[in-house]
């Protein structure tokens, strides 16, 4: 009699494999966890330095608020994507409260 399929030992080497192949990745990505972070919160602030600008042409030049911003609808959020908040100085540059 020839059944085919997997014996117990066969299995128990490709989990394994599967378990060193997670234990190698799982520390690089969360190693790069923050400096992806601070790259969306980058890419966040150029978008929302491009609101500021917008908000001066639609209003002779006033400089906004963070939250005006918001309320006025030319951004989704007052925080980066990694929850740092921003804010916009009176000289109408926009960085993150430390």
């Amino acid at each position: 009699m020839n059944q085919k399929g997997f014996t117990l030992i066969e299995m128990m080497i490709v989990l394994m494999v599967i378990s060193v192949l997670i234990m190698i990745t799982i520390p690089n990505v969360t190693k790069h966890q923050a400096v992806i972070g601070k790259k969306g919160c980058d890419a966040y602030m150029n978008m929302v330095q491009a609101q500021v600008e917008a908000y001066k042409m639609d209003n002779e030049n006033t400089i906004p608020s963070i939250l005006k911003l918001e309320t006025s609808g030319y951004i989704p959020k007052t925080n980066c994507p990694n929850g740092d908040e921003l804010l916009v100085d009176v000289d109408g540059t926009v960085r993150v409260i430390e």
